[in-house]
């Protein structure tokens, strides 16, 4: 029947017109900002970087290995690499970012940048009362502004901070680990190694053939 989808339309519609007078869930209305709605946890606006412990420098996460820089579509993250290294979680001694900018006004929040990361060390954040009064330098945010910490990213994205938790400290104890059976693996082969050092007295090297005696001298 013709207008048949017009109809159900229309009483789709009046339905939540009506329920909005009515139903909890239906009343949209928030006094902002006084009132919040929850955010959801995948909720994403604009990314930050995450820190270990409570330095932001020493717990950084971020390598400066630039991947981030080089995948974001729009280009607005800028990465200056350090020149010394610092331990990372596993304690390998890292380089970090001696810079790292994003430009919010440029921004999309694609969140690639997170995707493409093998550290866990950039994330998308939730905060979106970001309106400055300048429209260029004072929207490109410095490390220091993006650094946040563990206990931040657990707070907005519980689940997600969990498994990220978990994955690091799988590999951190598979490093370990490494570390001690090559440690093992090196003294066990020291150990059966025979001894090298002559015996006193002996000025032949250990392994070589003993020097041929002198013929006999005749005199006549």
């Amino acid at each position: 029947m013709i207008g048949t989808g017009i109809l159900k339309g229309m009483a789709v519609t009046a339905r939540n017109f009506v329920g909005s007078y009515f139903e909890e869930d239906r009343l949209i209305t928030v006094q902002y900002p006084e009132e919040r709605i929850p955010l959801a946890e995948n909720y994403r606006n604009f990314p930050f970087l995450p820190y270990d412990g409570d330095d932001p420098h020493a717990g950084l996460r971020c390598v400066a290995c630039k991947i981030c820089e080089k995948e974001c579509p729009p280009q607005c993250i800028y990465i200056i690499k350090s020149e010394d290294k610092k331990p990372d979680y596993m304690g390998k001694p890292q380089f970090y970012p001696a810079v790292f900018d994003i430009d919010i006004s440029v921004c999309m929040s694609c969140q690639i940048c997170v995707e493409v990361c093998p550290f866990e060390a950039i994330k998308m954040d939730k905060e979106f009362e970001l309106s400055r009064r300048e429209r260029f330098d004072a929207l490109l945010l410095r490390k220091d502004e993006l650094s946040k910490s563990n206990a931040y990213y657990h707070r907005i994205c519980p689940t997600e901070a969990a498994e990220v938790d978990a994955k690091l400290a799988e590999a951190a104890a598979a490093a370990e680990a490494k570390k001690k059976a090559a440690a093992a693996a090196a003294a066990a082969a020291a150990k059966a190694a025979p001894s090298t050092s002559p015996a006193p007295g002996s000025t032949s090297t250990p392994g070589a053939s003993p020097p041929a005696s002198a013929p006999p001298s005749h005199s006549v």
